[in-house]
């Protein structure tokens, strides 16, 4: 029998709200999954201010400002370890372009992107961005919205599916690869990642460290009125924000 992989991942963020209870929802299942291989999955949670002296083997999973995102991910103590932001949607941190930071919720442009390809299509119907939806059913979403919902006692938002992403696609990747040495996960999760997001198509990361994704497009009336990227639309998820570091 193969010898027991116990893997930990790090956590700086709120321990209330639906970012903890995606994590806490990822836990889970890679538990569940991890169960029958001889697999232990757990998330520590650290303070803002003990990170850079905590032992991190695996990941480290911020739900935090910018500011400190960007702090941890040029540290030379998390160099080579992928620093997962699992919030913020800002541009600027996609365009430094650093090589361990990555990026699970849609940024700014590829929002906007999605909204501008909406506009052209639909002028008339006015319609908001949202990267997850409770009413989504494709993709097996919606067994994934019922068992967060069983699990976790709320609906799964935006934030709860960001959260679930980047812990389970670590959790997966363990599964695939059997190892979960930091240097090895970060080069797995920029070249190798194989991710069923529950979305649609496998998702991955781009060069400037964003996650490719579906993107859904939401009226008034809180229905799900559409999917971007939008028919017709040259380039597929990549004509959705920025591509490359250039």
């Amino acid at each position: 029998m193969a010898s027991e992989i116990d893997v930990t991942m790090h956590y700086v963020g709120p321990t209330d709200g639906q970012v903890w209870l995606g994590v806490q929802q990822g836990i889970e299942e890679a538990n569940l999954q991890g169960g029958f291989l001889g697999q232990k999955y757990q998330v520590k949670v650290v303070e803002p201010n003990e990170l850079e002296s905590t032992n991190v083997e695996t990941v480290v999973l911020l739900a935090t400002d910018d500011d400190y995102i960007m702090k941890v991910a040029q540290s030379d103590k998390f160099a080579a370890i992928p620093v997962i932001n699992l919030i913020s949607s800002s541009d600027a941190l996609r365009d430094v372009c650093l090589p361990n930071l990555l990026h699970v919720t849609p940024s700014e442009s590829m929002r906007a992107d999605a909204l501008a390809q909406w506009q052209e299509k639909n002028s008339d119907k006015p319609a908001k961005v949202q990267s997850w939806h409770e009413d989504f059913v494709k993709f097996a979403a919606s067994q994934l919205n019922n068992r967060f919902e069983k699990n976790q006692g709320e609906e799964m938002t935006d934030d709860a599916w960001a959260g679930w992403a980047g812990t389970k696609m670590v959790a997966d990747s363990v599964v695939q690869t059997m190892q979960y040495d930091a240097a090895f996960m970060l080069n797995h999760l920029k070249n190798d990642l194989v991710f069923d997001g529950q979305k649609g198509d496998n998702t991955n990361f781009r060069e400037n460290g964003q996650l490719r994704q579906i993107l859904l497009m939401v009226d008034n009336d809180n229905k799900i009125v559409a999917e971007a990227p939008l028919r017709g639309f040259e380039g597929g998820l990549d004509s959705l924000g920025k591509v490359t570091c250039k």
